[in-house]
């Protein structure tokens, strides 16, 4: 049976010679997906792809029409928070039957969704990541799973206690907004990309003091990659930073997770995988 899958833009845009080949790829590998890139995918109002409006409308198109199984959101950077609480009353009943993936500054609607009940939240790589080299294995990870495949799981989930898993400076901005869910017993799994060692440690302050009083499960520590090159060494590595604040807040460090901002990003599911 053919899955239909709604891709849509809630922050910024795509391009239609990127989206044909995450659709050939698709046709090649995963026939029984159709894939259905929405128009607003291509859209460009400055920063974003397209308008308030239009990013908002666009979302809302997918995540309500019966005829899709999945939205999955074609990449990051900034600007989904400018549309999800508005987003939350006008979706329908259609709405809680779907399932919803990427990461990134998608994790932001993957929180509010999750906060609110609506649907299944996917933790997974992005049609944009075929712009990374070797990038086809890492779509092909989430047409994997959307055809009812479950090999690019993160390898420490355990089916009996739930996971989260955020790009820390999204989930920095969502703490203390009505965007972030209830963590309580979770295990968050957090990922970085191009900041600088000393911004990590400030989010990685930020964070902990955020979820401590949650009472999570503890932290996990996913890939810190392209961080920049500061005119001084910052002289802790990321993991002791993790550590540090780990223990200074009192929440247990797990280890590592296999997430990031790169083709071995894993799929965490939002929840018991």
């Amino acid at each position: 049976m053919t899955r239909r899958i709604a891709i849509c833009a809630p922050s910024t845009p795509f391009s239609r010679d990127d989206a044909a080949r995450v659709s050939a790829l698709a046709q090649a590998q995963f026939p029984a997906l159709d894939l259905v890139f929405h128009d607003q995918c291509f859209a460009s109002a400055g920063h974003f792809a397209g308008t308030d409006a239009q990013r908002l409308s666009a979302f809302l198109e997918c995540a309500n029409d019966p005829a899709f199984d999945a939205v999955w959101f074609v990449r990051g950077g900034y600007g989904a928070n400018r549309i999800a609480m508005d987003a939350l009353p006008l979706l329908g009943p259609v709405a809680h039957g779907k399932q919803y993936l990427g990461y990134s500054d998608g994790g932001t609607l993957l929180a509010l969704l999750y906060r609110a009940r609506v649907g299944r939240q996917v933790h997974a790589p992005m049609p944009t990541d075929i712009r990374r080299a070797g990038g086809e294995a890492a779509v092909g990870r989430t047409l994997a799973w959307l055809a009812g495949g479950g090999d690019g799981l993160e390898p420490s989930l355990d089916g009996r206690t739930p996971a989260v898993a955020f790009n820390l400076m999204t989930l920095a901005m969502l703490c203390g907004t009505p965007l972030l869910p209830d963590l309580s017993g979770h295990v968050v799994m957090v990922e970085e990309v191009a900041e600088y060692h000393y911004a990590v440690d400030r989010l990685l302050f930020s964070v902990t003091s955020c979820l401590a009083p949650l009472g999570i499960a503890g932290l996990r520590l996913g890939r810190v990659s392209d961080v920049p090159q500061n005119d001084r060494p910052f002289g802790c590595e990321v993991e002791d930073m993790a550590r540090h604040w780990c223990a200074r807040t009192g929440i247990a460090f797990l280890g590592r997770a296999d997430i990031g901002h790169d083709i071995d990003n894993k799929i965490v599911p939002f929840g018991l995988a």
